[in-house]
């Protein structure tokens, strides 16, 4: 009786071993389950606020390029003169580089022209020198093709024609200069502008508030510096091409002084041959 009790129990057992073994590798797998999706859940939370981070504009603590810190300065600063701002050094900065290129392709080897040009009228070919001076670009070769129409006539004339036509390609020389001029005035007082508008929406809005709060007044400060801080970079900008066309318009202007000089005696030498 003892031994079939015995047996029933160690059959019971055996029964049972398997049964625990399957529920404790249960228990294991949904334990590895239940890690692999908290894991995957705190990553989908991190990617989700990285995200959100980036939509709200918030720039990360390290990096961040030049264009990107303008661009966040450029939005603080009030949209409305920060575009009044923008504007003034896209329409300067096209005045220049339309000056610029002009007075680069202006710019040839004078010393050379006239040399060619001198050579020719020891030779007598006044029409060689006229059609070498009018298939050349710039000041100094339209000047000498003035001077060469009126060969015929005395040095005084001569010397008359090529101040007021040097004049009138100087004064062509610097078109465009007066509104670069402007521009260069007109973005620092835009700039100045915005910083007195900040002040008085400053104080509106410590008015409003009841109570001088230094978030208030830093945040009125802030855009109301910005502007003016852009305004004085375009105004410096434009300066710095501005100076660059004046010089390139002085060295062209002393070109064509030293050229009608040089053509000047070249057509008193010619005419003291051709009255021999």
């Amino acid at each position: 009786m003892r031994n079939g009790i015995l047996l029933v129990v160690l059959f019971c057992w055996l029964s049972c071993v398997p049964q625990v073994k399957a529920q404790g590798t249960m228990v294991k797998d949904t334990t590895e389950v239940v890690q692999g999706d908290t894991l995957a859940a705190d990553s989908a939370m991190a990617i989700t606020d990285a995200e959100l981070g980036d939509a709200d504009g918030e720039e990360p603590t390290e990096g961040g390029g030049l264009h990107k810190q303008l661009k966040r300065k450029f939005i603080e600063g009030s949209a409305g003169f920060m575009s009044l701002v923008a504007l003034s050094l896209v329409i300067g900065l096209s005045f220049c580089i339309e000056r610029i290129v002009y007075l680069t392709l202006s710019e040839i080897n004078a010393r050379r022209l006239m040399k060619d040009v001198d050579a020719r009228l020891e030779q007598g070919d006044v029409e060689g020198a006229k059609t070498l001076c009018r298939n050349t670009r710039g000041p100094v070769a339209s000047i000498c093709y003035q001077g060469l129409l009126h060969i015929q006539e005395p040095l005084e004339q001569i010397d008359r024609q090529l101040t007021n036509y040097g004049t009138l390609l100087i004064s062509n020389m610097e078109k465009g200069c007066s509104w670069i001029r402007l521009f260069i005035t007109v973005a620092p007082s835009l700039g100045f502008l915005g910083t007195v508008i900040g002040m008085v929406m400053a104080f509106d809005q410590i008015q409003t508030a009841g109570d001088i709060s230094p978030t208030i007044v830093a945040r009125g400060m802030k855009v109301a510096l910005i502007t003016t801080i852009f305004g004085i970079i375009v105004a410096v900008v434009l300066q710095f091409f501005y100076s660059y066309i004046l010089a390139k318009i002085d060295r062209l202007t002393a070109q064509m002084e030293e050229s009608a000089i040089t053509l000047t005696d070249a057509i008193a030498a010619y005419k003291s041959r051709q009255n021999r």
